[in-house]
């Protein structure tokens, strides 16, 4: 099997977002660590999945302690 031709691959990679641009091995190494980062992160919310509600409640009751919303928690407590 004869290897491929590395400095077309090298010359044909190439990322644009936006005003920034990359090409070549930069652009490899970009692409590399966006896939090993969005793949940790999929594993992350993975192993958090079965906690997750129970954090967004607290999220929640947090951000209504912050506001000063007492009439939601007098609400609920007298349900």
């Amino acid at each position: 099997m004869p290897l491929p031709d590395f400095a077309r691959v090298l010359r044909a990679s190439q990322v644009r977002y936006g005003g920034f641009r990359a090409r070549g091995v930069p652009a490899i190494l970009l692409g590399v660590s966006t896939v090993v980062a969005v793949a940790g992160a999929a594993r992350a919310l993975h192993a958090t999945a079965p906690t997750l509600p129970e954090a967004l409640r607290e999220a929640a009751k947090l951000v209504a302690a912050l506001r000063g919303d007492a009439s939601s928690d007098q609400r609920r407590l007298n349900a």
